[in-house]
């Protein structure tokens, strides 16, 4: 049979007046939300550098309901089809691919047109561009996208960041093909420079913490309860219903019900997936920040240090094998003997309980390089553009907005006096759950380094002063005393031979 022939652009695109937006970069997340923003009554073009992309997307317009789009297959045709002042949307590979589209694309552009990056950028990237771009005239926005194929297609979450003046130019456009809540749009203008890419990294790094606690609350589950895939289906598909309630928790509660279509048993397809996880580099940009931020974000490294360990899985086999020689158990160092429904109800309330460590710190960390940058970003905007379209949205989303409604400098969510009251009201199952795990063998590094969070910023007094005398000893690096002002340094070794000496 032959292949069908190119398409043409939809027909409703013929008539209608030339775009003020085209996208380039047609892979699945490009192609889909082109199509929303067509299907949201915007013409769009669109470019690829491989003709084919273009034609598939043409297809996809056509067998959708006759969408807006028009289709180009040279970077000429594509900029000069936009109306003044033109906006192009980037969704191409981060680094490199995007200097070459913009390459490609700038000839053709002019002083007032706009460029915006809708990659998982580097923020530092987006600000040189935003001045190698000005000094051509032409505006720039680096724009986190959250939501995956199925939001960018039906609505994600969007955070642009860079001139406010090219999110202007297409605001209405944003706010109508961004996910919808009942406190509307889930998509502002965050702020100036890279505010926008560096928030998205932070939700990729609040995600990867999210995605690792769910999994030590199945692992849990499966291997202290001794609950089937099934019934592990259940129980997210209940707290799915309550205060857990989440898009990762949602398709969490799915994954547990599909069979292995390659396996004629009726397994699960989880259990045939290979136990090595992998990432695309915003994890690990988000810890970098957080390091040379001095914020602490143990949950998010504790996941991120989990997925590095997860790819050793060579090594993991072995060195089980050469431990269960040497007298490890091969399972649970410990049974532990609890009622199905108490186990899941204090899982419960520590996954609730860890969750909130988590954003603490996602939130702290944005508001760390805020005060940096002079960004001035709201915290309590960016809780509400996350509560729809993105991967991280969740019920308690609306809540985080309320706290820092009500307290914008609030220190952390977790003396917000709502989340203290959850966290006092929920730390004994916590707690309980971390030591049973510890008990038992299973390795519960997100959850475990989310109660030591807790435990480390409620307390008043630290064993710091130890680590300061150490320090002090050896390097001379002086110390605050807590009765008196000033820097202070003690000849310690000396003192402590004389001391020792006095003694004999």
């Amino acid at each position: 049979m032959a292949s069908p022939a190119p398409a043409t652009p939809a027909a409703a695109a013929a008539h209608s007046p030339p775009p003020r937006i085209g996208l380039a970069g047609l892979a699945t997340m490009g192609q889909n939300l082109a199509l929303n923003i067509a299907e949201k009554g915007f013409p769009i073009s669109v470019y690829n550098r491989t003709a084919a992309k273009v034609d598939s997307t043409l297809l996809r317009a056509r067998d959708e309901g006759a969408l807006p789009v028009l289709g180009h297959r040279d970077p000429r045709g594509f900029v000069l089809s936009l109306s003044r002042p033109r906006t192009v949307v980037l969704l191409v590979q981060a680094g490199p691919a995007v200097d070459a589209t913009i390459d490609a694309l700038t000839p053709y552009l002019e002083p007032g047109d706009a460029i915006v990056d809708g990659g998982n950028e580097w923020y530092q990237n987006t600000e040189r561009r935003i001045e190698e771009a000005a000094a051509r005239g032409i505006l720039y926005l680096g724009m986190g996208v959250s939501g995956g194929e199925e939001g960018a297609r039906n609505g994600p979450s969007l955070m642009p960041g860079g001139h406010v003046d090219a999110y202007n130019n297409i605001r209405d456009i944003l706010e109508k093909a961004a996910a919808q809540t009942e406190d509307g749009a889930c998509v502002t203008f965050v702020g100036p420079g890279g505010a926008g890419n560096f928030v998205k990294m932070v939700h990729n790094g609040i995600e990867y913490g999210d995605m690792q606690l769910i999994a030590e609350a199945y692992d849990v589950l499966r291997r202290v309860g001794g609950l089937s895939n099934s019934e592990i289906a259940d129980v997210f598909a209940e707290w799915k219903k309550g205060e857990l309630e989440s898009f990762l928790v949602e398709i969490t509660a799915d994954i547990f019900t599909v069979p292995d279509p390659l396996d004629g048993s009726g397994g699960a397809l989880v259990d045939k997936i290979l136990d090595k996880t992998g990432m695309k580099g915003t994890g690990k940009w988000t810890v970098q920040q957080a390091a040379e931020l001095a914020v602490a974000a143990p949950t998010i490294a504790a996941s991120l240090d989990g997925r590095y360990l997860s790819g050793l899985k060579d090594e993991r086999v072995a060195a089980a094998g050469v431990l269960e020689e040497e007298g490890m158990p091969a399972g649970l160092l410990e049974k532990i003997n609890v009622d199905k429904k108490v186990l899941v109800d204090r899982v419960r309330q520590a996954l609730y309980a860890s969750k909130i460590c988590s954003y603490a710190q996602g939130m702290n960390l944005i508001r760390a390089k805020s005060e940096e940058k002079g960004w001035n970003l709201n915290l309590a905007e960016l809780a509400r553009i996350w509560k729809g379209g993105c991967i991280i949205r969740a019920r308690f989303l609306d809540r985080i907005k309320r706290a820092y409604d009500r307290n914008p400098e609030l220190a952390n969510l977790i003396v917000d006096r709502e989340f203290a009251r959850e966290m006092v009201q929920r730390q004994n199952a916590w707690r309980w759950v971390v030591a049973r795990a510890v008990e038992a063998g299973i390795s519960t590094p997100g959850m475990t380094a989310s109660l030591s969070y807790f435990d480390t910023y409620r307390s008043s007094r630290l064993p710091a002063n130890l680590i300061q005398a150490q320090r002090d000893l050896f390097g001379a690096h002086t110390y605050e005393r807590i009765d008196r002002p000033g820097s202070f340094h003690t000849e310690w070794t000396k003192l402590a031979r004389r001391s020792n000496g006095a003694a004999i």
